[in-house]
C-alpha cells in the first residue's frame, strides 16, 4: 500500500512538475519574442551603420537590449548588472552588454524553438487523443495523426491515434522539464553577472535588505505595541476599573456587584483574546505545531472572501521562511477582502530547489500598488529582507497576482 502511495504521489509530482516547466516555458517563449524583436532592431542598426546613420541608434539598441535582457533576469531571478556606461565605445567594451548579445542571439533562436515545442506537444497530445471522438466527422484527408504520418481508415486506426496521443502525453511529462532547462541555460550562462560582480551586487543588496529587514522589524514593534496599548492594555484597565466597583458595592448591593464582576470577566475575556491575537500575528503556533499549508488553510476560513488553498510543499522549511509566507498570505488576503471587491480568491504554494513560490491571486477590480497604503510595501519589505523576490501584477479590471519567492535553502 505504501508503495502504491509512492507511485501516485511520484505521478502526481512528476504531472506538477512538467506543468510548472509548461509555464516557464510559455514566459520564456515571450522573452524569447521580445529577444527577437530586439535582434532585428540590432540587425537594421547594423545594416544602417554602414551607410553612416546606423551610429544613431545604436545606444537605443542597446537600451532596448538591457530592457529584454532584464526581463529575462527577472524571470530567471538573476541579479541585474549596473547601468549601461554612457558612451558607445564604453557600452560596446561592457562584458555585461557583450555577454547579452550573445544570450540575444541564442534566446531569439533556441529559446524561441524550445518554446515552440513546448506550446506544440500538450496541442498534440489533446488531438490525438481526443481521435477516435471526431475522426469519423472530418474529411479522409484530415484523419490523420498530429504528425500527419498516416490516414486513419479504421477504428482499429483511429484507436491507434489515441493510444500514440497517451504516449504523447507520457513524454511530454518527461521532457517538458528538459526542455525548461535548455530554454534557461543561456539566460543562466551569460546573463548572470561574473564572480567579482556578482559580490559586488550582492553586498550592496545584502546592505539594502538589512535595511528592510530593520525597518521591517521597528514596524512590527511598533504595530505591536499598539495592539497592545490599544487594545489588550484598555481591556486590563477596564477590568480593574470593573473590579474595584464590585469591591466597593459588594457590601452595600451585592446584586449589582455581581452584575459588575460578569461585566469584568467579559472584558478579561476581551483582553485575552486579544492577547492571543497579537501572539498569533508574531508567530502563529500552528505553524510549529503542524504545517505551512495548514496555517493557509486556518487564514483561508477566516477570510471573507472564498479562498482555495493550492500547496504543494513536500517538506518543512525554516521557521523564519514559513513565518514569512504566512505574513505574506495573511497581508494579501487582508487587501483582498477590504479593497479588491473579488468573490473569490486562490492562494498557490510550491516548492523549487532552494526556493519556495508563494501566488496569490484574486478575480477583483484591480489596480492595485504600493503607494496606495494598501500594506504592500510592507510585504516587499519583509520579502527582500529574507532576500525574496516580490513582483505585483495588477491591471485596471483584475485580476491581480502577487508572486513571492523565498529562499529556503533545500
Amino acid at each position: 500500500m505504501a508503495t502504491e502511495d509512492a507511485r501516485r504521489w511520484d505521478a502526481v509530482a512528476r504531472a506538477r512538475a512538467a506543468l510548472d516547466a509548461l509555464e516557464r516555458l510559455v514566459g520564456g517563449m515571450g522573452t524569447a519574442v521580445l529577444a527577437v524583436a530586439a535582434l532585428l532592431w540590432l540587425l537594421g542598426t547594423a545594416v544602417l551603420c554602414l551607410a553612416g546613420v546606423g551610429l544613431l541608434l545604436v545606444p537605443a539598441g542597446l537600451r532596448l537590449l538591457r530592457v529584454v535582457a532584464d526581463r529575462e533576469r527577472a524571470r530567471l531571478e538573476i541579479l541585474r548588472p549596473p547601468p549601461v556606461p554612457p558612451g558607445l565605445r564604453a557600452a560596446l567594451a561592457d562584458t555585461s552588454v557583450r555577454r547579452e548579445l550573445g544570450w540575444l542571439v541564442c534566446h531569439s533562436t533556441l529559446g524561441t524553438l524550445l518554446g515552440l515545442i513546448a506550446l506544440t506537444l500538450p496541442v498534440d497530445v489533446m488531438h490525438d487523443a481526443s481521435f477516435p471522438l471526431w475522426w469519423r466527422f472530418v474529411s479522409p484527408s484530415s484523419a490523420t495523426p498530429a504528425q500527419g504520418f498516416f490516414t486513419a481508415t479504421t477504428w482499429r486506426d483511429a484507436f491507434v491515434v489515441g493510444l500514440f496521443g497517451v504516449a504523447t502525453l507520457v513524454v511530454t511529462v518527461l521532457v517538458m522539464p528538459v526542455l525548461d532547462r535548455c530554454q534557461a541555460w543561456p539566460g543562466l550562462r551569460l546573463l548572470a553577472p561574473h564572480r567579482g560582480a556578482d559580490l559586488a551586487l550582492r553586498v550592496a543588496e545584502l546592505t539594502a535588505t538589512r535595511a528592510a529587514a530593520l525597518d521591517a522589524h521597528a514596524v512590527e514593534l511598533r504595530r505591536i505595541e499598539r495592539s497592545l496599548h490599544d487594545g489588550t492594555q484598555n481591556r486590563l484597565v477596564a477590568v480593574n476599573v470593573l473590579l474595584g466597583a464590585a469591591k466597593r458595592a459588594l457590601a452595600r448591593d451585592p446584586a449589582a456587584a455581581e452584575q459588575i464582576l460578569d461585566r469584568a470577566q467579559d472584558a478579561s475575556e476581551q483582553a485575552l483574546a486579544e492577547l492571543r491575537g497579537v501572539v498569533r500575528s508574531i508567530l502563529p503556533p500552528v505553524l510549529t505545531e503542524r504545517s505551512l499549508p495548514d496555517a493557509l488553510t486556518a487564514l483561508a476560513a477566516d477570510c471573507p472572501v472564498t479562498c482555495r488553498i493550492d500547496a504543494e510543499v513536500p517538506a518543512r522549511f525554516a521557521v523564519s521562511v514559513q513565518a514569512t509566507a504566512y505574513f505574506v498570505v495573511a497581508e494579501a488576503l487582508t487587501n483582498v477582502a477590504k479593497h479588491s471587491g473579488a468573490d473569490a480568491a486562490t492562494v498557490r504554494l510550491r516548492h523549487a530547489p532552494d526556493r519556495v513560490h508563494v501566488e496569490v491571486t484574486d478575480d477583483g477590480r484591480g489596480g492595485a500598488a504600493e503607494d496606495t497604503g494598501s500594506g504592500l510595501t510592507g510585504i516587499r519589505r519583509r520579502v527582500e529582507a529574507h532576500d525574496g523576490t516580490f513582483a505585483l501584477a495588477s491591471p485596471v479590471g483584475g485580476p491581480t497576482t502577487l508572486t513571492v519567492s523565498l529562499p529556503c535553502g533545500s
